[in-house]
């Protein structure tokens, strides 16, 4: 223990709760991300959704990186995440009004590129402090952080002000500049991970909290509807569906990612957890809530018996599809093999928008669930519960 009262995390080192405490704050804004999605019906909502997502997503990653670096239970990191907390809290309350007409105000704008930036700043100071001794961490740090932050603040900023047709776009570029950033000087460079264990955990705890948000849509999406039973019978096939989602990422990939990383060393431990983590788990979180937005439009229908429109249909069979895909190239990146069944069947999704949208809502829900379902059971022929490993699946 140093003399700031800091600890620096081990292999053994597990997710600690105020570890928890600091993700729950993530959860409220990937709620207020769905709202963005939901709220517009357009494409062009759901691209101001991915580009806040993608913010609040590199936001959250950081500190996950910090948190495998430095113990997060105690000493200064405490206190630096508790204030990040604080920042991110308001962030997400910025983000409902974050998107404004050209002469419209930017003061949501304008107060999430703020606290944006403070929680990147505070992540900095926190890592370095936490770099002690180790030049190379200490250098990957500063030239990292030292060239994308401002960068990153210019393009959000000027986004901010300008408004209208052009803030979606100058955000987007500014999220993948920040992203591009990053993987360059990331990959192949001096970041650590000292505990593998710590890190599957703790993305596997923020799929949870995304997952959670899916189930949350169910109830959003009738809280104001007369108990029929098209509404009982829409939310448990519902619930059955984010029960799908995380048999696909819980049953067997968590834990086969997770031994596939420990068994790397150095650089190519790191590399594998920017790649197949930081920027893939993107993905998976991203396919997660478009589902869910996907789900509270269903839920708002599920007792009409006309075809929920496309919209929804794009949202649903394309929000599993991504995440299907996303979890086929996580386990392509982290064990060198494919899942060959689940890479086709989130491929026959995408052209299942055109028959989803022409169908009722119940229909939808009921034939993705059972989709779902399938393909479960027939991973588990191909792919047999190992006794007491977690081997690659087959090609």
């Amino acid at each position: 223990m140093s003399l700031t009262g800091h600890r620096s995390a081990t292999a053994e080192h597990r997710v600690s709760n105020f570890e928890l405490l600091f993700d729950l704050v993530f959860v409220f804004a990937f709620t207020q991300v769905t709202g963005v999605m939901f709220g517009g019906h357009s494409a062009l909502s759901v691209l101001q959704a991915i580009v806040v997502l993608g913010l609040v997503w590199g936001s959250w990653t950081s500190y996950a990186w910090l948190a495998n670096q430095l113990r997060a239970d105690g000493g200064v990191l405490r206190g630096g995440l508790t204030a990040a907390m604080v920042l991110m809290f308001v962030l997400a309350l910025a983000i409902p009004g974050a998107f404004h007409p050209a002469d419209g105000d930017p003061t949501s704008a304008i107060v999430l590129v703020a606290c944006f930036v403070l929680v990147r700043v505070v992540h900095n100071v926190l890592y370095l402090l936490s770099a002690g001794d180790d030049r190379a961490l200490r250098r990957q740090i500063l030239v990292t952080n030292g060239i994308s932050i401002p960068i990153t603040l210019a393009l959000l900023l000027f986004g901010a002000l300008l408004g209208g047709a052009w803030q979606p776009w100058m955000w987007l570029a500014a999220a993948l500049t920040d992203a591009g950033i990053v993987a360059a000087t990331s990959i192949g460079g001096s970041w650590r991970i000292h505990s593998p264990a710590h890190w599957a955990e703790r993305f596997g705890l923020v799929v949870i909290l995304a997952l959670g948000e899916s189930v949350v849509s169910i109830g959003v999406g009738v809280a104001s509807e007369p108990l029929h039973w098209q509404v009982l019978v829409g939310a448990a096939l519902s619930v059955g569906g984010a029960v799908v989602l995380w048999w696909l990422y819980f049953h067997r990939i968590s834990t086969g990612a997770e031994h596939a990383l420990a068994r790397l060393t150095g650089v190519p431990r790191s590399d594998a957890a920017t790649v197949g983590y930081t920027y893939l788990h993107f993905l998976v979180v991203l396919g997660i809530i478009l589902t869910a937005t996907g789900i509270e439009i269903t839920m708002h229908e599920i007792a009409s018996t006309e075809p929920l429109g496309w919209f929804g249909a794009a949202a649903l069979a394309g929000g599993v599809s991504l995440y299907q895909a996303a979890t086929v190239f996580f386990w392509r990146r982290m064990t060198g093999t494919w899942l060959v069944v689940r890479l086709v069947v989130s491929a026959a999704l995408l052209p299942g928008v055109v028959i989803a949208a022409v169908i009722p809502p119940m229909a939808d829900l009921g034939i993705a669930v059972l989709l779902g379902v399938m393909l479960n059971l027939v991973e588990r022929r191909v792919w047999p519960q190992p006794r007491t490993a977690h081997p690659a699946p087959p090609d």
